[in-house]
């Protein structure tokens, strides 16, 4: 019996205000799910430190902040349930977290509202926010000429806003890279925007995003008030012409389902 109560307080501290998608079993089936596929690297307690950690780079991500990088939703807001999904289900290129493809979509819910019990922050409405609406590709982008007149003038919008940290070739190694660090510490190196396939995914669309969400945690800020979007999209232009040529991959994850695409569906 006092197991059986002591679990119970520990669900109703853990879930608090958003245990609404969780009865006690869903808890504890959840927690199942993650400890058996995601605490190896997040650790038992969601804090980034499981046994592999130390063996990886980047770190994996510690939950309790309730920081994520890779939204659709406005710099410092929580990401949308999308947005969870989309990560676990495709992983991230170039880090250890792989893509959770197998696991079916009440499995990837269930681990979603766990990871969201690790931190206070889920809690709080003023957190959450609806994603942005995005603009869709530039028609320009499929004629050369127009893009090399996009790029040139990217190229100067680069050098002003993304050389310090991305450096000069936009290979990551700008001047002040060595000196970035994110919220927990580590250290933050910037993308090497060369590369055929980023993180944040490998379409223009995908760039324009992370230029207008910026990656909560880390030194890279929204430009949401910064760079209006056609100097956006001037930048992602010239990034193109910087492209280093693809390799052989095990899959690459689907187009992330534009915001403007669901806004022009309602009625």
């Amino acid at each position: 019996m006092r197991l059986s109560v002591s679990v119970l307080l520990l669900f109703i501290t853990a879930c608090g205000a958003i245990a609404a998608e969780l009865d006690l079993n869903g808890y504890m089936e959840a927690k199942f799910i993650f400890e058996r596929n995601c605490m190896l690297c997040h650790g038992v307690r969601g804090d980034g430190k499981g046994e592999m950690a130390g063996t990886l780079v980047p770190q994996p991500r510690s939950f309790r902040e309730g920081m994520f990088k890779f939204r659709t939703t406005p710099f410092g807001r929580l990401p949308t349930d999308d947005d969870l999904r989309f990560t676990i289900k495709h992983g991230l290129t170039g880090t250890a977290m792989g893509a959770f493809s197998k696991l079916g979509d009440r499995d990837i819910t269930l681990v979603m509202e766990y990871v969201k019990t690790f931190s206070r922050r889920w809690r709080k409405p003023e957190n959450f926010a609806e994603p942005m609406v995005l603009p869709a590709k530039p028609e320009w982008f499929e004629d050369d000429k127009e893009m090399a007149v996009h790029a040139a003038s990217g190229k100067a919008l680069y050098q002003l806003n993304c050389l310090a940290c991305h450096g000069a070739e936009a290979d990551g190694k700008g001047p002040v890279a060595s000196t970035l660090k994110d919220i927990w510490g580590q250290a933050s190196r910037p993308s090497d925007l060369r590369q055929p396939h980023l993180r944040c995914g490998d379409r223009p669309e995908d760039v324009y995003r992370v230029l207008a969400t910026g990656m909560n945690g880390t030194p890279m800020v929204s430009f949401e008030t910064v760079l209006k979007p056609e100097q956006r999209w001037d930048i992602i232009a010239y990034l193109s012409t910087l492209k280093l040529p693809d390799g052989p991959t095990l899959g690459n994850a689907p187009p992330r389902e534009s915001t403007n695409t669901k806004a022009d569906a309602k009625p």
